[in-house]
C-alpha cells in the first residue's frame, strides 16, 4: 500500500500537471470503486483544481466549489499519467480523470477491487474520511510518545495504526524500527528515555529521507512503478539479504498478507522472533538465535 513518502510523490507529480487545470470529465469503469452519490460525480465535471491534499494515505483533490475528489488506493491501486482521453482497456482499469493536457488514470491489479473514490464537501467532508492519526512532522518528542503510549502495544503496530500516525505502514515501519535499532515486538510501555528519542528521531529522518528522494524523482518522471519493496531499502523485503549495518542476514515474520523484515543482531540483541506459522510447526525447536538458526539450516 502506499505510504506517506510514496502519495507525497504522486501529489508532486500531479500537481504538476493538472493543478489550474480544469476538470473536464470523470470516467468510471468499475462501479464498485465510487463510494458516495451525494455530491454527485458529474458535479466535479468542468471546475478548476486548486488544492492538493495528503489525507492519512488517501489522495484528495480540491476543486472549485469546495468539493473534493478523495482517492485511497489501497494495497494495489496506483496511478498513472496518459495521453489526454485514453481508453480504459483492461479488467484493471478503474477510473480516468481527464483534463487538457492528459488523463489521471486509476488502476488496480488483483481480482480484489479495494481501492475507492469519495466526493465530499469541504473540510466537514474530508474530516469524515481522516482517521484521525497524528503528522509526525508536525509533533515533539513529548506528543509524539503519548500518541504512541495511549495503549500498551508493539511498535509495529502503533507506528502503523492510522489513528495514531499518519501514512505510516508495513515498508516504512520496517525501516524506521531498524533506523532506531529497536525490535518490532517490544511494547511501548517498555521504552525507556532514550529510546524514544531513537525511535522519534528515526520516524522523522527516515520518513523525510524517503519524502526528499521519491519527490526529486516524481518532478522529472511521473512515479509510474509505485512499490513498497525499493532496493535502497535497509530490510523491508530483503528477507535473507546481509543487514546493511552488520551483514547479518535479515529475518521475517509473516502473518495474514504481511510480512515484518527486521535485523536480529540490530534490533533483537541477536534473538530470532517467532515466526507464527513456522514457531507452531516447530514449537520447542524453534531457533532462538542467529546461531541456532544457522545450525538448524545446516541440518
Amino acid at each position: 500500500m502506499p505510504e506517506l513518502p510514496d502519495i507525497s510523490a504522486y501529489i508532486t507529480a500531479i500537481e504538476l500537471r493538472i493543478l489550474g487545470e480544469p476538470l473536464e470529465r470523470v470516467r468510471i469503469a468499475s462501479p464498485f470503486l465510487l463510494r458516495t452519490v451525494d455530491p454527485p460525480i458529474t458535479s466535479v465535471e468542468g471546475r478548476r483544481v486548486h488544492e492538493l491534499r495528503r489525507i492519512g494515505k488517501r489522495i484528495a483533490i480540491g476543486v472549485e466549489g469546495d468539493l473534493w475528489l478523495v482517492l485511497h488506493l489501497m494495497i494495489a491501486g496506483r496511478l498513472h499519467w496518459r495521453a489526454a482521453g485514453t481508453k480504459l482497456a483492461g479488467r484493471n482499469q478503474l477510473a480516468a480523470f481527464d483534463f487538457p493536457k492528459g488523463s489521471l488514470a486509476l488502476t488496480e491489479a488483483g481480482a480484489k477491487r479495494r481501492a475507492s473514490l469519495h466526493v465530499v464537501k469541504g473540510e466537514d467532508g474530508l474530516r469524515e474520511l481522516d482517521p484521525g492519526g497524528g503528522d509526525v512532522f508536525a509533533s515533539d518528542l513529548g506528543s509524539f510518545q503519548a500518541a504512541l503510549n495511549a495503549e500498551n502495544r508493539t511498535l509495529k503496530r502503533a507506528l502503523t495504526d492510522p489513528r495514531i500516525l499518519s501514512g505510516i505502514g508495513n515498508a516504512y515501519s520496517d525501516e524506521i524500527l531498524h533506523a532506531a535499532q529497536l525490535s518490532p515486538i517490544t511494547l511501548t510501555h517498555k521504552l525507556g528515555p532514550a529510546e524514544w528519542e531513537s525511535l522519534f528521531t528515526a520516524t522523522r529522518e527516515t520518513l523525510q529521507r524517503w519524502i526528499d528522494k521519491l519527490q526529486r524523482e516524481a518532478k522529472t518522471q511521473f512515479p509510474e512503478k509505485v512499490t513498497a519493496f525499493r532496493k535502497d531499502m535497509a530490510v523491508h523485503g530483503k528477507f535473507g539479504q546481509p543487514c546493511p549495518r552488520c551483514g547479518d542476514p535479515i529475518q521475517r515474520i509473516r502473518y495474514a498478507d504481511n510480512e515484518t523484515n527486521y535485523c536480529a543482531r540490530c534490533q533483537t540483541g541477536g534473538k530470532v522472533l517467532a515466526d507464527r506459522s513456522l514457531s507452531r510447526l516447530l514449537g520447542k525447536d524453534w531457533p532462538r538465535t542467529l546461531e541456532e538458526l544457522e545450525a538448524l539450516k545446516r541440518r
